[in-house]
């Protein structure tokens, strides 16, 4: 994901910074960096610069360097909006976190929301909605949903998707730049700010929910899934996607260095069972590339019981 370039506030020192990523992008990562650092003394406040160094300096294989320009921004920015914490962290250099920063999470996606789809679409062959849909009809056959609820529900993907078969379709997210994007396309009947994490319950039981990619931002999951257990009815479905890693001794949650979270099987399947579902459907799939190289998910569908 790229993000998007925020001004310094000076002229000259933003100059640099450019240069210093078409450096970045012709492959000289340590003269970007060396040009990056030109910037901030011109500007030492400038924590997205601070936070771009440490890319920089960590693409150059100067990894104290990165560490100790995260660890700045850290000490810039209490709520950690730039993800400084996950970098440390998938260094080695900290514990990993169970949970990514809240204010991360929703700086990410409301950069992100003007090139989502294209992004995602056209450049990464992303099949995660395409993918759950065909699993829920596959397990409820012609089954109509009362009420739905899209969580982590972004620009509408899985919304459009899911709006024939509810007959009232509720779409939640961290990212107010995502739901004015899904609003505009006018699938849901409800659109809220909420965090999985803080899951409020509805006046009626929802008899469907569905999370595409959106575990990949949240780590650990029991939490998330008590939440969305209690807001269910019996017999309703639960429809989501992780990512995985294949090497079965790793640890049942991994942070990976696209500051993503992998979960196993493993990991899922006694979650599951241990807030009161049944899976109906696990299945591994290829759900997007990053860099040419394919991704693996698993795609579930369970029934709480």
């Amino acid at each position: 994901m790229t993000r998007a370039f925020l001004s310094s506030g000076d002229l000259i020192a933003d100059r640099r910074a450019h240069y210093a990523e078409m450096m970045f992008e012709a492959g000289d990562h340590a003269g970007a960096a060396d040009l990056m650092r030109q910037a901030l003394e011109i500007t030492p406040d400038w924590v997205a610069g601070l936070f771009r160094l440490g890319e920089m300096e960590e693409k150059a294989g100067h990894l104290e360097a990165a560490a100790k320009a995260w660890r700045g921004v850290l000490a810039a920015d209490a709520n950690d909006r730039f993800g400084a914490s996950l970098k440390l962290a998938s260094l080695g250099l900290t514990a990993q976190p169970d949970t990514p920063p809240v204010a991360y999470v929703e700086t990410l996606f409301d950069a992100y929301a003007p090139t989502f789809e294209t992004a995602l679409l056209d450049k990464l062959d992303y099949r995660v909605p395409e993918l759950l849909a065909e699993a829920i009809a596959r397990v409820g056959v012609n089954r109509r949903y009362r009420r739905v609820i899209d969580l982590g529900c972004g620009t509408g993907l899985m919304g459009e998707r899911l709006r024939a078969s509810a007959d009232f379709l509720e779409g939640i997210d961290l990212s107010d730049a995502m739901l004015r994007k899904a609003e505009e396309k006018g699938f849901y009947d409800r659109l809220a700010k909420g965090d999985v994490n803080e899951l409020k319950k509805p006046d009626n039981p929802v008899d469907l929910v569905v999370a595409a990619d959106v575990f990949v931002y949240v780590g650990a999951l029991d939490r998330a899934f008590a939440n969305i257990a209690t807001i269910m009815e019996p017999g309703g479905l639960f429809a989501f996607s992780v990512e995985t890693h294949e090497d079965a001794s790793q640890e049942e949650l991994v942070l990976q260095p696209s500051l993503r979270f992998t979960h196993s099987v493993v990991y899922v399947r006694r979650l599951l069972d241990q807030h009161g579902f049944e899976p109906l459907e696990m299945n591994k799939a290829t759900i997007r590339h990053d860099r040419g190289e394919p991704l693996t998910g698993i795609i579930t569908v369970a029934r709480r019981i």
